[in-house]
């Protein structure tokens, strides 16, 4: 395999892989895995084919930040290929959709402004052009761009065609979106795959495509008003609340064959399926197009092949109702599977008692006393120690300076520093378990205490008698914890 020149040049050439337990007699099922871009969903391609088209013409300058409405896909898209180039991004995006894309689009370095649910696809388009406008940033413009199906015409189609050959496809199923995926390869297979139907997958309860209604634009292409058909669904990233001018090529050309609507509950359970008995982990949008691709499969011709996209990965969902019945504590089950041997379990104690330390030493104990009384607050910590991060999580919200001694960092582990000073930390608090916290020279405590000192305001005061401010931060500091540490 040669060496990549960068991260942009891993997008496409995604994989075609057959369905061997799901697909129904006599039928060939394929499926094109788009999470296995690097971004890990479709909307890597446009966002490159965005940028690097703008590069071209001159209409993105170098540094200028890049503004766009998403779902959250194509933002993580842009982040990444942004990232990788140096243009500052600002996504805007409606709140209701999960918070894994926010937080995925803030680590690769974007700006993500939320707008209000009620104001839906159309509200989050405008808050994006309002800003363009503004700060006179380049607005991607995803849903009217070219540049977004043109390159599913050039990679995405002739992927499938050289998978498939000219001739060998007779169904591809996708969902829309943007519809750049739906217009840019029905494009290319019309002309060089004429044998292939294509389908477009709606929500049942969003019929856009095959409603009546005529969609309305402005001039710049933008919608001009939501389409009265549509409904709040649970496919996100699908079938926003107008027709895109994107897919307005797909239907004026008339290279829809069908359209197939799908139920949320059929999307979720097809996604559950290909997770379960292909090992194939996607989210709910891909599980639409599976779950509609299943149905034509029914009644499709004896011998026929058909491919669905599957857009994303399923990590971006974790929050989402698909994953409502997958359980974070053991089930009754696998508790049984767990007593069916004698050690490491949580209803047997565990064997050896607490780790054992050298004797403290005079050095160690003026060490730690030292450290207390020269900082406002120190933290004793272990590196990776999920309290230790929950407490620091606390303090750097509320704005209250520390220092950390690392005790099992490289920096303690010559001549056994830091478990010299553990074993004093044993001695002056009387518990060997970490972190252990002081304020202006006085030992509070370890997680539990911190968080009680400050939930009764007990904290804050003793950071006021030093002059240190707390600014506003979580209301109850248990919240701090990861869930699986929260009190029971």
């Amino acid at each position: 395999m040669a060496i990549k020149s960068s991260i942009l040049d891993t997008i496409g050439k995604t994989p075609v892989i057959r369905i061997n337990n799901l697909a129904p007699e006599g039928v060939e099922m394929f499926v094109k895995l788009e999470a296995a871009n690097p971004g890990g969903s479709v909307k890597d391609r446009l966002a490159l084919s965005i940028i690097e088209a703008a590069e071209r013409d001159g209409s993105l300058k170098p540094g200028q930040t890049v503004v766009e409405a998403t779902s959250g896909n194509t933002g993580i898209g842009l982040a990444m290929v942004c990232a990788q180039k140096g243009y500052p991004l600002v996504v805007t995006m409606a709140e209701s959709f999960s918070i894994e894309r926010r937080k995925l689009m803030r680590f690769l370095g974007a700006k993500v402004v939320l707008t209000p649910a009620s104001e839906k696809g159309t509200g989050m388009v405008k808050k994006a052009r309002e800003l363009a406008e503004t700060h006179g940033w380049f607005l991607a413009r995803q849903f009217e761009n070219p540049a977004n199906p043109d390159i599913h015409a050039k990679t995405t189609a002739v992927e499938i065609i050289e998978d498939f050959g000219p001739d060998g496809l007779d169904y591809f199923v996708t969902g829309f979106g943007t519809g750049g995926t739906l217009t840019g390869v029905s494009r290319t297979l019309r002309a060089d795959s004429p044998v292939t139907k294509i389908v477009a997958v709606e929500p049942e309860n969003a019929r856009l495509l095959a409603d009546d209604h005529v969609q309305s634009y402005n001039p710049d292409g933008s919608a001009a008003a939501a389409h009265p058909a549509w409904r709040p669904h649970p496919m996100q990233g699908w079938t926003p609340d107008f027709i895109p001018m994107v897919v307005q090529e797909a239907l004026t050309n008339k290279r829809i064959d069908a359209y197939q609507p799908i139920s949320g509950a059929a999307s979720m359970q097809a996604a559950r399926d290909l997770a379960r008995k292909e090992g194939i982990f996607v989210g709910t949008s891909a599980g639409a197009t599976f779950a509609a691709a299943l149905e034509l499969a029914r009644t499709a011709p004896k011998g026929s092949k058909i491919l669905a996209m599957l857009p994303d990965t399923g990590e971006r969902y974790l929050s989402t109702p698909l994953f409502d019945d997958v359980s974070e504590e053991m089930s009754d089950e696998e508790q049984a599977i767990s007593r069916s041997t004698a050690t490491v379990r949580f209803d047997v104690s565990a064997a050896g008692g607490a780790p054992s330390f050298p004797t403290a030493d005079d050095d160690a104990l003026a060490e730690v006393h030292r450290t207390a009384n020269e900082n406002a607050v120190v933290m004793y910590v272990l590196e990776w120690c999920e309290f230790c991060w929950s407490v620091r999580k606390m303090f750097e919200e509320a704005g209250i300076p520390y220092k950390a001694v690392e005790l099992d960092s490289v920096a303690y582990q010559k001549d056994n520093h830091g478990g010299r000073l553990r074993s004093a930390l044993k001695e002056i608090c009387g518990t060997h378990t970490i972190p252990q916290i002081f304020v202006g020279g006085t030992h509070i405590g370890g997680a539990t205490e911190t968080f009680d000192a400050y939930n009764a305001g007990e904290l804050g005061k003793m950071l006021e008698a030093r002059q240190i401010s707390m600014a506003a931060a979580a209301a109850n500091a248990y919240s701090y914890l990861p869930k699986w540490l929260h009190p029971r």
